[in-house]
């Protein structure tokens, strides 16, 4: 009944992943319930261009105080398709992130790093009517997290789509190239094929890249079939 494209998978990591502690504890251990697709998953949400507030999508500006936010500018940019390649045009993209010391703005983010009073790591995006999105941000940094001894994040940025229902939605994370963490961090290996991991890593490019300001990276995101980005653990 909502035509999506099933899931693979062997793209997404599993819901206990043994090297990820904290999934031992909040994984299910019985086997889930299938539910019949029905109207509800192939429906909504839908935003309209009011969602995206000024400045929401550009994260070197919309927190500013009283200066330009510490770090590396970055713009990242993408296509988000479905499981047959089709754009999803005027899908919400919300992306959150740790700051250029690898600190989340949150309370319960006690890392010994500073914040930056002029960034907040969070905001919003669009897509438009062929599937492309644009934000730009400050390059997180890597942080120390108690997963096991000597434990540390590659950097990262979380995003969330919704798609065209809510069978589609999507919570994931973007990685960069070349990043040594990569191969030490049990969330990015939690995906079990190699070729899905490499989905979550994000492409240099150049030709998106501002003379004088800000590096281009390309990410794109399908939200279903068996190419899909793969979910976040």
């Amino acid at each position: 009944m909502t035509g999506f494209k099933p899931r693979d998978w062997n793209s997404h990591a599993p819901y206990i992943a043994p090297g990820y502690k904290s999934t031992i504890l909040r994984g299910p251990t019985k086997p889930l319930v299938a539910i019949k697709p029905g109207l509800s998953e192939g429906s909504g949400p839908v935003f309209a261009r009011a969602a995206i507030r000024d400045l929401d999508w550009d994260l070197t500006q919309n927190g500013c105080v009283n200066g330009a936010p510490i770090g590396e500018r970055i713009v990242v940019h993408g296509r988000v398709i479905d499981g047959d390649g089709r754009p999803v045009p005027n899908t919400v993209i919300e992306v959150w992130q740790a700051n250029a010391s690898g600190r989340y703005v949150h309370k319960i983010d006690q890392h010994n790093a500073p914040l930056d009073p002029n960034f907040r790591g969070s905001g919003r995006c669009m897509s438009d009517e062929n599937g492309h999105y644009v934000f730009y941000t400050i390059k997180p940094g890597a942080y120390p997290w108690g997963n096991h001894f000597n434990a540390w994040r590659p950097n990262h940025i979380h995003l969330s789509l919704f798609g065209p229902g809510f069978a589609t939605r999507l919570v994931t994370q973007m990685y960069f190239p070349g990043d040594p963490l990569l191969d030490l961090d049990p969330i990015f290996l939690g995906t079990p094929d190699a070729e899905a991991r490499n989905r979550l890593v994000a492409k240099f490019s150049i030709d998106k890249t501002e003379e004088g300001f800000a590096l281009g990276y390309q990410f794109n995101i399908v939200l279903r079939g068996r190419f899909a980005t793969p979910m976040e653990d």
